[in-house]
């Protein structure tokens, strides 16, 4: 307990100032001082937290004052050890404070993690927090289990030591699941170092070691009732390779015997809960309730437990460690039978024996599983053999031995059994791989105090005072190894030293010796035990005690707490007893193989870690083969507490040769309740598992320790301006001394300022002063500009006011004088109103008068009118009629007429026509001119159809005139008739009239009487009209008010509805693209994971070939033993030209082939289907193939007469060749002059000649695609017209005379039209069949009218085709004529194919069944042709080198005879040969041609040995994929489809292969990256895909690949691309990943704004790497140098912002993620920094023109955290504001980082737990993931959007150095 000094306590005692007192109920209780604590005062005056004010007294004698209180802000710390005051009740409230407040469960205490079992599942243990704690340092981040494993995993990487985790506690404090969580932890990060999947056998042997070793007691429902110890073995790589198990002390009396509300172990349950199961029917098993052995706790079931699914978990889990079926259900026979056995029903014979039944069902169950006899299980059972020096006799037992010998042979089965489970989990996670280190994990128990305490709590109690003394030594090194690095002075530390209790337990002498002295004794009791413990200890051992009222009892002053316990049951115990004749019948099983296994030897059931029967320990005594059985019998009767000391022992130098760290287990609370802290309980436990020691150890030293640089920001406020120095340390070194005179209070290390207990807070309360006194500054500089800003408000209301009413009086005095004379006015235009209104009426009245009179007039003169008008249309109608029938008339004469005339005239026409139909064939027989005779008759029927024209035009103005004529004297003849009428009419009406005039006179006198009466209602109406007129006025104006209220709501419902359908719109949309995004990521995911399993091969098969392993241990996110990405490159080596085409073959990348593979399911199954309509096909073809073989034969020997005839033609015209070229031989050699090359010279004659030939042979090529055009019709017209016979029928002999005319469509249809006429003219006519014969002829006139004009229209285009065609001919030919000779035949030749070819077409759509073979013969043709002009090429090449060789020739023989002789110009001029100038001046049309051998070397040179930083540079962004396409595209322009396979084949494996190779070089992958996705573009711009070509120019359409479609190859090149760019980012990720943390968390970009809390131990030195300090700018150079490599390599701008968004992702997912795993980082200061950083990133983006790329989005989650951590945290409104602004943030996240916030100055204040819960509930309707932290391994699903390139392809030159000259432009 800390003290403090007279002076010390003057200062620190004062006022206000809070301490802790004892409670006997909370063990300890706040109290804060009313007044000052003075010297010599006896006590203090305290108030308590509920205000009630109490006396403490202090002690007379020691004078000790309470425990100080630690400041608000170090309460909540991770680490004890910083807390300024460390004693019990600051330690106890911490953990309080951290478990209820904040629900932390781990805390760390120096080299201790305590961990606190919340009774409540946490989401604090996925493989997302593995990965955030993996290679972190212990204190960067909260305290964890995991932070200990990785930890002891680096430790052991770095150091080369063995490493062990102690894991402590009492029963049902979490051991367990800490064991099991640190275990899953080595298996996540380390990954296994072999196919067996070591790791998941490590985790597999938990269900089965929980479900035979665990079992419910009153304080834990799954409490581990044996200790283990797992050791998990490491390679020299550091990856898991196998592990080891030892156990200790297993609590066999639970087997037998189980206390109220506690179960015995869980594989009896899960048995019983599976009885029904059909294999278990053998095991005879029901309820667990059925069974004595299970049965006594009467607790047989668990909440929230299925023992059946657990069954299966265990099943699952012996199967993966190679334990099968047989074997289990083998255990599951013993397991029964022990259950059966307990069940034996023993009766009393009498005092000293007794019976067991005859038949009894559950012996005869046992006897039945375990394969032994009825009768020698029941004989002894009852029964014991004694074996004295002379003789052997069998002895009764009472019924009570009889049930303690049953129960003991129980407990042996189980532990034998345990034993063997043990050893056979041990073989199966061996491995033959050899053990470099290993980690030691041990599960133990805890120190255990009950009401009663027997010999197991001894043993456990004794374990736990060896692990103590070795914890205080531990802690007692580090804590003067610290010491010593900082080279301060020191002295040595007294600590409490167990080695007297640990003596009193096993030195000689000892507990353990007497009791085995007992036990050989044989008449030893527990009674006589005891008497020699009180003689031999009870006055020589201040640590071993009498009860006062019992005898059978000792009391032994543990480390933790005096222990009571009863000596009862001691000696039977640990002699462990079993009757050897019930082994030995147990051995003679015959059926049961495994029991016999069990019971065999002695030897072997000991388990393979030296474990004995009954204890699980392990010890490594020898045991010599040849006295096997001696030896077993004395193992046999060794004691168990023997054992036991030997393999705790053996335990102990484990732990003494490897580096240990613990973990404490505390259990809350007794009832199992989530998150209930009983003071009482926890306390015990810390005081029972040193955690209090370790404080008490820190406290007597240093505890407090800075850094300079932490102590200069936390204390800068202390310090005035001449104080702060360059150097900081001497800067704090004048600062502390001024601040503290006691220089014992404090030490100066080399890198650290260590201080007393209690000066951290001394120090805070002056820094709270000092910060108390600025704000009190601050506030009354505030409130004094807030109170003057107030006064000058008002000063300005009030004059405000004041010109307002003053304006308000002047207003009211000019609104009476403006209603005075605005009534004066009003007076005067009423009166003149009146005035004008009486006016008004009498001029209305007189005005009436004139209007009525003047009306009766014009009605009168509207009559007449009318009248006359219907006069008018009477006679023209008539006069109309007349003359319509007089036309009818008419009409009808000149139709018969015509008809008449047209009859005669048609009747001589068709006697000619039969005339000239009889002489047709003789006409096409005698004259071939019968063309000029169609013309001449064609050019009539012209003439004819004019003439009609013209008759029918004149009939038509005829008929016309003549209609409008009769429509005129009919409407004339109308109107005559109308006016007839009307005259009559007005003479009838004018009597009429005047009666009328009479009688309306009367009327009208009548009239003005009543106008007068109405004239006075009028008025009396009109004034009650205007009274309502202006209500309804008032009401409309209502009524518009609340139209436009209506108006408006309905305007603002319609904009609600538009913004709640955009809304939703934008969420749909926003669905799509996430679930697009998720397919994309899906994708690209299966895509990773295949190229990691092939890198997985890749590796396996290095390590097959020998290859050295090397440890290579990687960051915290990259702590899986996979590799991300993986490459698949099967060629090795590219110099082996003998391999190559066998390795691309095998290189062919995987996904291309497997769509190949679901491409040919695909074709097999259309290829079933068309087979079987080939079959039905195949049927009909045979038919027909009859019918053709005639006609084939004769075409096939034209056809062949005609190829040999063009070979023969073709040879002779090779000869001719050969005979030129060696003409010109001879000339070129014979010819020396020096004007050899001059026009009119020997060797010009001879190229002359040749382009003549040339000429000549061109010409040729015509005339034979003439007679090959003039074969092909006349092949038709035999053909079509064979065919015509044979299909026509007797009814179309007409049609025949058509065919034979072959001319166009119109003569055809005019001749039939005259045939059908000259067969209706051989019967009889009559009138009607004349009107019908004459339609038809006018029918047909009409026909050959339209079709004349068609025909003119079709002779037109073709005209316009013609012209185009000779156009284009004069093109080529003048083409041809600049091209050499050479060149010239190959282009005629292909042009005259071209036209061929089209001409086929058009004949084909014409008449597809007549063009069929001729087509057939064509290609064939066209076949051999180009096969024959691919000869004549090789040969022109051929000749064309020679050429140039002997042109060279010619050059040297001319200089060197003109030397001398000749002008410069002239020497010049000669080795120019007009010859080769065409083909140097050609156009390249962007092709790279190469030889198949230089493949090889195109691929080293321009992939696997190119350096990107001098390509990026130098040339142009992406050459070598422009050079790979150009390859391509002469590979597709050559038709050659291996080329082109092989060279993508190369390319994608040489591209794998140079990022494997350099796969972490960030400037080689982005490089590679962005020539992969210009090649991807180049396939698509030039694919010929109508989409892709939109933005080429006409020069790039001619570019396009003509021969292959490359899609499939674009998927797998685009596979690729995601590789390369997840590799960029992985790489990326891997540079900015250290870099992260401290620039985003740690560095303090805005100076002084960030303060620094005691650290204590958190920052061990064990933990800290040497690494440099990162800042924001750090990150932000590293975003430019990302940014500049990308642009200059030529990436995609889309796939650039992708890559920066993925960028900020991670650095906003990796600080958010260490914000949440970091209590010391939630402070509002902190808040400040990170916006003050993202604003900086935000910046960056915006200087780079990336703001729309979605990267700022991805900050948003950091950025509302940093404003959470910053906004106001009391009110319900405040919750409100944080629910709505934390919209990225889950509902965990943001409960987590309130529960961390951490005050840094006493001005701040903590975030309630009533708030915490506020926000809780107002968030729980939120549907969002349960994650804690954000996925740090997450990518963007990435797009390459199409991106053509303008470069054209035939400007692009190739650099020397890239050492390509064996490539060849084309």
């Amino acid at each position: 307990m800390e003290r403090v000094t007279a002076m010390a306590a003057s200062e620190l005692y004062t006022k206000r100032a809070r301490v802790w007192i004892p409670d006997a109920e909370e063990v300890w209780k706040s109290a804060e001082l009313t007044k000052d604590y003075k010297d010599g005062d006896t006590a203090l005056q305290l108030i308590l937290e509920d205000v009630t004010s109490i006396e403490h007294k202090l002690d007379p004698k020691t004078k000790n004052l309470p425990h100080l209180r630690n400041p608000d802000i170090l309460v909540g710390e991770n680490d004890l050890t910083a807390l300024s005051y460390l004693h019990e009740p600051a330690v106890l409230h911490n953990l309080k404070v951290r478990f209820m407040d904040s629900k932390l469960i781990y805390t760390y205490c120096g080299i201790v993690l305590v961990a606190i079992n919340p009774y409540e599942t946490l989401p604090i243990y996925g493989t997302d927090i593995i990965s955030a704690y993996s290679g972190q340092n212990m204190g960067d981040m909260d305290p964890h289990i995991f932070a200990v494993a990785e930890e002891a995993y680096k430790q052991m990487a770095r150091d080369e030591r063995n490493q062990s985790i102690i894991v402590s506690g009492e029963s049902g404090a979490g051991k367990t699941v800490s064991a099991k969580y640190a275990m899953r932890y080595f298996a996540t990060v380390s990954g296994s170092a072999s196919e067996t999947n070591v790791e998941e056998k490590v985790l597999a042997s938990n269900p089965i070691m929980e479900a035979i070793g665990n079992a419910k007691t009153t304080r834990n429902d799954n409490s581990s009732r044996f200790g283990k110890y797992i050791e998990i073995g490491f390679d020299n790589r550091y990856r898991i390779i196998g592990a080891h198990m030892r156990t200790y002390l297993l609590e066999k009396s639970r087997v037998v015997f189980q206390a109220d509300e506690e179960r015995n172990y869980h594989i009896f349950y899960q048995l019983c809960a599976s009885a029904d199961l059909p294999e278990f029917k053998i095991l005879r098993l029901s309820s667990a309730n059925d069974f004595l052995y299970t049965r006594q706790g009467r607790s047989p079931v668990i909440d929230g437990v299925d023992d059946t699914k657990e069954l299966c978990i265990t099943r699952k889990a012996f199967t993966l460690l190679g334990i099968n079926d047989s074997y289990q259900m083998g255990l599951f026979q013993v397991l029964a039978a022990i259950l059966h056995l307990g069940n034996v029903d023993i009766k009393e014979r009498d005092s000293d024996s007794c019976i067991i039944p005859p038949n009894n069902r559950h012996l005869t169950a046992f006897c039945e599983l375990v394969g032994v006899t009825y009768q020698d299980m029941s004989q002894w059972l009852c029964h014991r053999k004694l074996k004295t020096a002379t003789e052997t006799y069998v002895k009764t037992l009472s019924r009570l031995q009889a049930t303690n010998s049953r129960d003991a042979l129980s407990k042996h089965i189980y532990a034998k059994l345990f034993n063997w489970i043990v050893e056979h989990v041990n073989k199966a996670l061996i491995t033959n791989i050899k053990q470099h280190s290993f980690i030691g994990v041990l599960d133990i128990y805890g120190f255990e105090t009950f009401e009663i305490n027997s010999f197991e709590q001894f043993c456990i109690n004794y374990a736990n005072e060896k692990l103590q003394q070795q914890f205080n030594m531990h802690v007692f090194k580090l804590e003067q190894e610290e010491y010593m690095k900082e080279q301060i002075p020191w002295t040595l530390i007294d600590f409490y030293d167990n080695q007297p209790c640990i003596n009193l337990i096993e030195a000689k002498m000892g507990i353990l010796d007497l009791l085995d002295e007992e036990c050989k004794m044989p008449k030893g009791s527990d009674d006589s035990w005891a008497q020699k413990l009180y003689n031999t200890h009870l006055k020589t051992c201040n640590l071993f005690e009498k009860p006062r009222m019992s005898n059978r009892a000792f009391i032994i002053q543990h480390f933790a707490d005096k222990v009571e316990y009863q000596c009862d049951g001691f000696l039977e115990k640990n002699k462990d007893t079993v009757n050897e004749e019930q082994i030995n019948v147990l051995k003679a099983s015959k059926k049961f193989d495994l029991l016999v296994e069990l019971f065999h030897d002695e030897e072997k059931a000991i388990s393979p870690t030296g474990q004995v029967p009954g204890t699980g320990g392990r010890t490594r005594l020898s045991i010599k083969p040849d006295k096997s059985r001696d030896k077993s019998s004395k193992e046999h009767k060794k004691t168990v507490g023997c054992q036991f000391r030997n393999s705790l022992q053996m335990l102990m130098e484990t732990l003494n040769a490897t580096t240990p760290h613990y973990v404490r287990c505390i259990k809350p609370n007794d009832f199992k309740m989530a998150f209930s802290f009983d003071p009482k309980r926890a306390v015990q436990q810390l005081r029972a598992c040193g955690v209090l020691e370790t404080i008490r150890i820190s406290a007597a030293g240093f505890p407090s320790r800075w850094t300079y640089q932490e102590f200069f920001s936390r204390y800068r406020v202390l310090m005035v301006q001449k104080d702060v120095l360059p150097d900081k340390k001497l800067t704090c070194k004048n600062v502390l001394e001024k601040l503290v005179q006691d220089q014992d209070k404090y030490q100066f290390g080399k890198t650290k300022i260590f201080f007393r207990a209690g000066q951290v807070a001394y120090l805070e309360k002056l820094r709270a002063d000092k910060l108390r006194v600025a704000c009190i500054r601050i506030q009354k500089t505030i409130r004094c500009w807030l109170a003057r800003k107030k006064y000058l408000r008002q000063r300005s209301a009030a004059i405000t006011i004041q010109r307002f009413t003053r304006g308000y009086q002047a207003r009211c005095l000019a609104k009476f004088m403006r209603r005075t004379q605005a009534a004066t006015m009003i007076q005067k235009y009423q009166r003149m109103c009146v005035e004008r209104k009486r006016y008004r009426k009498k001029q209305a009245a007189a005005l009436a008068l004139q209007k009525i009179l003047r009306a009766y007039q014009a009605r009168q003169k509207y009559q007449t009118l009318l009248r006359e008008s219907k006069s008018v249309i009477i006679q023209r109608h008539v006069r109309g009629w007349l003359a319509r029938c007089w036309y009818k008339r008419c009409l009808v004469s000149i139709v018969y007429l015509q008809c008449c005339i047209r009859r005669m005239r048609a009747r001589r026409e068709l006697k000619k026509l039969k005339i000239e139909a009889r002489s047709v064939e003789h006409f096409k027989k005698l004259n071939r001119g019968m063309e000029n005779k169609i013309m001449q008759l064609q050019r009539k029927i012209d003439e004819q159809h004019k003439d009609n024209r013209l008759m029918s035009d004149k009939l038509n103005s005829l008929e016309t005139s003549y209609t409008t004529e009769s429509e005129r004297m009919r409407a004339e003849l109308t109107r005559l008739r109308g006016a007839e009428e009307d005259a009559k009419n007005k003479g009838n009406q004018v009597s009429s009239l005047q009666e009328e005039l009479e009688r309306l006179r009367k009327e009208l006198s009548t009239t003005q009487q009543e106008k007068k009466n109405i004239e006075d209602w009028t008025q009396a109406y009109k004034d009650k009209m205007e009274k309502m007129v202006s209500e309804l006025k008032e009401q409309n104006g209502l009524l518009k008010t609340e139209k436009n209220d209506l108006n408006r709501l309905i305007q603002e419902q319609s904009q609600q509805m538009n913004e709640k359908m955009v809304r939703a719109i934008a969420q749909e949309t926003q669905q799509l693209e996430t679930d697009l995004n998720e397919e994309r990521s899906r994708y690209q995911n299966l895509l990773t994971e295949h190229l990691r399993l092939e890198e997985k091969y890749d590796d396996l098969k290095e390590e097959m070939r020998g290859s050295k392993p090397g440890h290579r241990r990687r960051d915290s996110t990259h702590s899986s033993n996979e590799s991300e990405y993986t490459y698949n490159s099967e060629y090795t080596d590219l110099e082996e030209g003998s391999r190559a085409v066998e390795d691309v073959t095998r290189g062919i990348d995987t996904s291309l082939t497997l769509k190949l593979q679901k491409r040919l399911t695909e074709l097999e199954q259309e290829k079933q289907s068309l087979r079987n309509e080939l079959e039905n096909k195949d049927e009909q073809f045979q038919r027909a193939r009859a019918r053709d073989n005639v006609e084939f034969k004769k075409a096939r020997g034209a056809e062949l007469e005609y190829e040999s005839l063009k070979r023969q033609e073709l040879e002779s015209e090779n000869k001719k060749l050969k005979h030129d070229l060696a003409a010109m031989r001879k000339s070129l050699l014979g010819d020396a002059a020096t004007g050899a090359g001059a026009p009119g010279s020997p060797a010009y004659k001879v190229l002359l000649d040749q382009l003549n030939s040339s000429c000549e042979e061109l010409e040729v090529r015509k005339e034979e695609v003439l007679i090959l055009r003039s074969q092909l019709v006349s092949q038709k017209e035999a053909m079509h017209h064979k065919d015509e016979k044979e299909t026509m029928t007797e009814p179309s002999v007409y049609a025949d005379d058509v065919s034979k005319l072959k001319d166009t469509d119109e003569i055809k249809q005019a001749y039939v039209g005259l045939k059908d006429t000259n067969r209706f003219m051989r019967q009889p006519l009559d009138v009607g069949d004349l009107l019908s014969r004459l339609r038809l002829l006018e029918h047909q006139l009409q026909t050959q009218r339209r079709t004349h004009d068609s025909e003119v229209e079709t002779l037109r285009g073709e005209l316009q085709n013609v012209k185009e065609e000779n156009n284009r001919q004069q093109q080529l030919l003048a083409q041809n004529l600049q091209l050499p000779p050479e060149a010239r035949i190959e282009a005629s030749l292909q042009h005259e194919i071209t036209r061929l070819t089209n001409e086929n077409l058009e004949l084909l759509a014409e008449d597809p069944t007549a063009s069929q073979e001729a087509r057939v013969i064509i290609l064939r043709r066209m076949v051999d042709l180009m096969e024959q002009l691919e000869k004549q090429d090789r040969t022109i090449r051929k000749l064309k080198k020679q050429l140039k060789v002997y042109s060279k020739r010619i050059g040297e023989m001319g200089a060197g005879q003109t030397e001398g002789q000749t002008s410069p110009g002239q020497m010049v001029d000669e080795p120019i040969h007009p010859v080769n100038i065409p083909r140097r001046e050609k156009d390249f049309q962007g092709m790279l041609e190469y030889k198949k051998e230089d493949e090889l070397k195109l691929v080293k040179n321009l992939i696997l040995e190119l350096k990107p930083r001098g390509v990026a540079v130098n040339l142009i962004p992406g050459l070598p994929a422009y050079i790979l396409f150009m390859c391509l595209r002469h590979a597709d322009y050559v038709n050659d489809d291996q080329k082109v396979r092989t060279l993508l084949t190369s390319t994608i494996n040489s591209i794998k292969k140079i990022l494997k190779k350099r796969g972490d070089d960030v400037e080689t992958v982005s490089f590679w990256l962005a020539n992969t996705c210009r090649f991807l573009h180049c396939l698509k711009q030039y694919s010929g895909d109508e989409a892709f070509m939109k933005h080429n120019t006409s020069r790039q359409n001619e570019h396009c690949l003509s021969n292959f479609d490359l899609a499939e190859y674009r998927q797998v090149i685009s596979d690729l691309a995601i590789q390369i760019y997840q590799q960029l980012i992985k790489c990326m990720e891997n540079i900015l990943w250290p870099m992260i943390v401290s620039g985003m968390l740690e560095h303090e970009t805005i100076q002084g704004v960030s303060g620094v809390k005691p650290t204590g131990l958190r920052k061990r030195t064990s933990s800290i790497a040497d690494e440099g300090t990162y800042t924001l700018d750090s990150i932000i150079r590293q975003l430019n140098a990302f940014h500049s490599t990308m642009c200059q390599h030529g990436t995609d701008p889309e796939l650039i912002k992708q890559v920066v968004k993925q960028q900020f992702y991670i650095i906003g997912a990796v600080t958010l993620n260490n914000l949440l795993l970091r209590k010391d980082m939630c402070s509002w200061s902190k808040g400040m920094q990170i916006r003050y950083n993202v604003s900086q990133l935000e910046e960056w983006l915006r200087d780079k023109g990336l703001m729309v790329c979605g990267a700022k989005e991805t900050l948003e989650p950091l950025i509302q955290a940093a404003q959470l951590l910053q906004v106001k945290k009391k009110t319900d409104e405040d919750a409100e504001a944080i629910c709505s602004m934390c919209q990225g943030l889950t509902t965990a996240q943001i409960v987590k980082v309130l529960n961390l916030y951490t005050p840094v100055n006493e001005f701040e204040e903590r975030v309630s737990v009533a708030f915490i819960r506020t926000i809780q509930t107002r968030l729980r309707d939120r549907c969002e993931s349960p994650q804690l932290l954000m996925d740090t391994k997450m990518i963007y699903p990435v797009t390459f959007p199409f991106s053509p390139s303008s470069l054209a392809l035939e400007t692009i030159q190739i650099p020397s150095s890239l050492n390509l000259a064996f490539l060849t432009r084309v």
